[in-house]
């Protein structure tokens, strides 16, 4: 019993350390978006300003077009989302139900192609762009970005899919349904917790993506919201950190609000996909 108890204390010790971990930045970005220019230049910082002031964020929308970035950012997520579930879910279908060697072999692709950074394909990328015209284009960024959530979207589609009973298929199939309508009308429908989660995890991953925004993008009026937040940051590299801080944080809300609202569905959607008929 005192094993057991050590353990579980063990492991209540350790998921409080991971959550301080991931909600220390957060909490500091917080504070630091409320701050006066006096108290973000003080030797001693403190947790809670002194003297809260909205300054920092008047100041953040005087100097940056961030709401402009964020329309753009949001438009350049939404297309990627979209189409990369429209994409992915017939895919996943065709991959979860033959199984095949090339089947296991697309699988595992999947998998491997994750572990690919992103220096390694921009070349690549840049170059394809480059001959369809489609660099420093709203059009060749969402592109990127559904290729790029692709992978993971098929990955955890598939186990949505095989959670899903054959049996269900079969009687579509003995009432006359062709694979298409079967799709639509029964494998679908209950595959709607697991598309809204790959959808928010497409949503998120180009929400916040900089890399290929900031390689392929050269109008500003075309940036996103991750490159514009860059530009907080002086030649030399000293940082407008009010501002900056305060930009971050309303660039986070989108992902928070995202989250909060359709929670539930993420969780079904991940659990769906853990059983295996």
């Amino acid at each position: 019993m005192r094993t057991r108890k050590g353990v579980r204390a063990g492991q209540y010790l350790a998921l409080l350390g991971y959550l301080v971990f991931l909600g220390f930045p957060f909490l500091w970005l917080i504070s630091t978006a409320f701050k006066p220019a006096r108290e973000l230049a003080g030797l001693h910082p403190t947790w809670i300003p002194r003297h809260p002031t909205l300054a920092n964020f008047r100041q953040a929308f005087d100097e940056q077009p961030l709401l402009h970035a964020a329309l753009n950012s949001l438009l350049a997520a939404l297309g990627a989302a979209v189409i990369a579930v429209l994409i992915a879910t017939p895919m996943a279908y065709v991959m979860a139900r033959r199984r095949t060697a090339l089947a296991k072999a697309a699988t595992g692709w999947v998998v491997v192609s994750q572990a690919f950074p992103f220096v390694l394909v921009i070349i690549p990328l840049f170059l394809i762009l480059k001959n369809l015209h489609l660099i420093d284009s709203r059009a060749g960024l969402v592109m990127v970005y559904v290729v790029w959530a692709l992978p993971f979207a098929l990955w955890m589609l598939v186990g949505h899919v095989r959670a899903v009973p054959t049996e269900l298929e079969e009687a579509a199939a003995v009432d006359g349904a062709g694979r298409v309508r079967t799709l639509v009308s029964v494998t679908a429908p209950l595959l709607a917790p697991g598309i809204v989660a790959t959808a928010l995890f497409a949503f998120v991953s180009a929400w916040n993506e900089f890399f290929f925004a900031l390689v392929l993008l050269k109008t500003p009026q075309k940036q996103t919201l991750p490159v514009v937040l860059t530009h907080f940051i002086g030649a030399e590299g000293v940082a407008d950190l009010g501002p900056l801080a305060a930009a971050s944080f309303l660039a986070t809300l989108p992902s928070l609000v995202v989250f909060a609202v359709i929670q539930k569905r993420i969780t079904g959607g991940m659990f769906a996909g853990a059983v295996k008929s």
